[in-house]
């Protein structure tokens, strides 16, 4: 089964405490908290001080995103703001190798994320260092974007490179998802999934986080 990371990027600005309590309630098994520094990517959402406001709140694991040029100006402050897992994007920063150790040494769990257009191969050296391998299923930047079924075949190179070496990290997929395209990414090998407007923007959350674990039982 499959694990659920609603994206608060889908939630309700003005009752955060509220939309988060809610999926933790109905079931959701981390929370998605997508950052994005309007360069990176063509938008702007939250900082750590959101970060620090949000983890009194939730016993949820946070799922921390990074989309933001060079990362490394700010991984401290996420991981003292209480993020449990910060992703970087191998495609912006000179210095991945050395992102993903600033993360761990601040005692986090890390994350390398890649864009639609970037092959699995770039990331291959990077694998045994890495927690979590998230495979956006959408060009990153904005919520309730149609899911590119081609990039199943990343989630299978992937999985294929951790059975051959052993390796141990969690598959994540972000964009598009819902209980109908989880299924191909969940046989693929794909161990976490993002949903944001589909959790968010149904009328029952629960139904729709339990649509999507009974679809990958």
């Amino acid at each position: 089964m499959i694990k659920v990371a609603p994206s608060i990027l889908s939630a309700n600005f003005v009752n955060f405490e509220r939309d988060i309590k809610m999926v933790e309630k109905s079931g959701a098994d981390l929370l998605h908290v997508d950052v994005m520094d309007g360069q990176f990517v063509p938008n702007m959402s939250f900082g750590w001080t959101t970060l620090a406001a949000i983890r009194p709140i939730t016993n949820l694991f946070l799922d921390v995103h990074l989309m933001v040029q060079n990362p490394e100006r700010y991984i401290d402050q996420f991981a003292k703001a209480g993020a449990d897992l910060i992703g970087v994007h191998v495609e912006a920063t000179q210095h991945i190798h050395r992102a993903l150790q600033m993360i761990r040494n601040a005692g986090v769990k890390a994350e390398v994320v890649i864009n639609p257009g970037t092959p699995v191969s770039q990331i291959e050296p990077l694998l045994p260092f890495v927690d979590q391998v998230l495979v956006m299923t959408v060009n990153p930047g904005f919520g309730g974007q149609k899911f590119l079924p081609e990039m199943i075949s990343k989630i299978q190179a992937l999985t294929d490179l951790k059975k051959a070496n052993d390796y141990d990290f969690e598959i994540e997929i972000d964009g598009g998802v819902n209980d109908k395209t989880v299924v191909d990414c969940y046989k693929a090998g794909a161990t976490v999934a993002v949903a944001g407007s589909f959790v968010y923007g149904a009328e029952n959350p629960a139904a729709a986080i339990e649509s999507m674990h009974n679809a990958t039982r």
